[in-house]
């Protein structure tokens, strides 16, 4: 996995160096469209409306920061195209927009209801996002805090 080395002017905070990578609106949409198997930048364009500038951008920041890798392709009689795969660290963004969708679902989802569920893939059971200590025990919210180190 390749990580990004930041000079020291670069925030010491973890929340804050993320957010400098991935703390954009069409960002987090990109990868919510990753996770769910779109690779080509037609696939995340049509899916988001988004201007191909403002793709690309997005998609470069995530190529660098090591989140998604680019891998050429061909389709027969065009011209060379990329595809975007999520690299282990973007995969493991998939608890982030878990706990933001849990967020919203809880705080501000539509009358309608959520708009998707997190399920386990192998039982179908219904997931919740949470903290869990070290034997795997899930630790109420109220109960966590943040220790600086």
């Amino acid at each position: 996995m390749k990580k990004v080395t930041h000079d020291q002017n670069y925030p010491v905070c973890s929340i804050a160096r993320s957010l400098e990578i991935v703390g954009e609106r069409w960002t987090f949409l990109i990868l919510r469209e990753a996770l769910s198997g779109s690779t080509r930048f037609g696939e995340f364009s049509d899916a988001l409306e988004i201007s191909t500038d403002l793709l690309s951008n997005r998609l470069s920041t995530l190529v660098k920061a090591g989140i998604m890798n680019k891998h050429p392709y061909q389709a027969p009689g065009h011209r060379l195209r990329y595809e975007y795969h999520l690299t282990p660290a973007g995969e493991e963004l998939r608890i982030v927009l878990g706990a933001l969708q849990q967020w919203g679902d809880q705080h501000c989802a539509p009358a309608t209801g959520p708009s998707a569920q997190r399920r386990s893939r192998s039982t179908g059971q219904q997931l919740e996002v949470a903290f869990t200590d070290e034997s795997g025990r899930a630790v109420a919210l109220d109960d966590v805090t943040f220790v600086a180190v």
